[in-house]
């Protein structure tokens, strides 16, 4: 099996160059990697002391936060290196102050895991929710290098649990202690012979809940929203947008409408805005309007979503309606919002939770979806009412990486 994996990466690498000859995001994946080793050599110095983090995405990068954090208050004189495999976190947090190496991941290959650890000799590692390369992880247990996993989440229909499995197994035994979500992930390593896993809940709550102690306030926003009732639809898809638009154009309340796209491509934006019937501003046409003239505002930029929705009385979370996933619902929830979201959220324990506490209500339809949205908006204290249910659920799952940190010398 280990020559199988080793071939198909090999084979893989070499695919991908071709792919990215016609696709702009794999050629971000390629042309990344490049360099990796020369910027490693260049920012890490033999004598320095580092501690590794990985994320695959950015929805990872938001969970590893808060324990980056207390790790560089905690190891002062280390530096942290940041690796992503996704260039959709790589390309947004390349900046990052969390970390002071930022780079992406080399494909798992033995000899990129012995040139990438050999130049960055960590002290600690941490792997961030999922991603398990076989050469990485082999290579840090044969360094007997303590590696940790934490906000995992695992399912029984992955390799580990079936009967073919043994080299992925093996895998994870360089893992010194598996921190995990939920106990059902627990069960599952315990049933293939891993007792050292501890549930410690999700660590993306104890970011979210920090999201109240910055200043969130947006001028531009609180001009728009002109103290009206405003319900914000973040990260959104085309067809999250196809079944919000009648309502917003037919939209006899009062309310503001302020959308944001996961997508901010220029023509997709144009497609969204002629949609709309209702006088209609995006991000980019601010200067000089007076936008409390306005009813819906579309925010063509990135990085400031998080903000907005400390304005809403009413947050719709897009993903739900389509296969891509169900984007960020504690960001909304931490500000003691009613949240809407669509019918595909059953791989998210944060939803299913927050839709069986009441705080999350989740529609099947667009006709449920207007109706949801017309209930919330008319009546004042079911809003209140889901909103502190939200707010609730954040402040009960805080504090997994005291967690985290505490059992770190066990």
């Amino acid at each position: 099996m280990s020559f199988l994996y080793n071939l198909l990466v090999i084979a893989t690498s070499y695919l991908l160059k071709i792919v990215a000859l016609f696709n702009p995001k794999m050629k971000l994946f390629v042309d990344g990697r490049k360099n990796v080793f020369k910027i490693l050599s260049h920012k890490i110095q033999p004598k320095d002391k580092t501690i590794w983090f990985h994320s695959a995405s950015l929805g990872e990068f938001e969970q590893g936060l808060p324990v980056m954090e207390k790790i560089r208050i905690l190891y002062p004189e280390h530096k942290i290196v940041l690796t992503f495999f996704s260039p959709s976190g790589y390309e947004v947090r390349k900046n990052s102050t969390a970390a002071d190496v930022i780079v992406y991941l080399p494909l798992d290959t033995k000899n990129n895991a012995k040139e990438f650890l050999k130049l960055v000799h960590p002290e600690m590692v941490f792997f961030i929710k999922y991603e398990f390369w076989p050469n990485y992880l082999n290579e840090l247990k044969q360094g007997n290098i303590p590696t940790y996993l934490f906000s995992g989440i695992f399912r029984k229909d992955q390799v580990f649990f079936k009967w073919y499995g043994g080299f992925y197994r093996n895998a994870l035994t360089a893992f010194k202690m598996f921190f995990v979500q939920n106990e059902s992930s627990k069960l599952l390593l315990n049933q293939i012979g891993f007792q050292n896993v501890k549930v410690n809940g999700d660590t993306r709550f104890d970011r979210v809940a920090k999201i109240l102690e910055r200043d969130n306030s947006l001028d531009f926003i609180e001009e728009f929203k002109d103290n009206k009732l405003t319900v914000v639809a973040g990260s959104t898809w085309p067809k999250d947008e196809s079944n919000l638009v009648d309502f917003i154009n037919s939209n006899a309340f009062g309310v503001k409408f302020i959308v944001a796209p996961h997508n901010v491509k220029a023509d997709q934006i144009e497609d969204l805005k002629k949609s709309i019937s209702k006088k209609v501003i995006l991000f980019s046409e601010i200067q000089h309007k007076n936008l409390s003239e306005y009813d819906v505002f579309i925010i063509d930029t990135i990085g400031i979503l998080t903000k907005i929705y400390s304005y809403a009385d009413i947050a719709y979370v897009g993903g739900g309606f389509g296969t891509s996933g169900l984007h960020n619902i504690l960001e909304p929830a931490t500000f003691g919002i009613p949240i809407v979201i669509g019918p595909n959220f059953k791989k998210f324990s944060e939803a299913v939770a927050l839709v069986n506490m009441g705080g999350c209500i989740s529609v099947k339809s667009k006709k449920e979806l207007e109706e949801t949205l017309a209930f919330l908006i008319q009546n004042d204290d079911e809003r209140f009412e889901k909103g502190h249910i939200s707010k609730t659920f954040v402040e009960m799952n805080k504090n997994a990486t005291d967690v985290i940190l505490k059992n770190l010398a066990s």
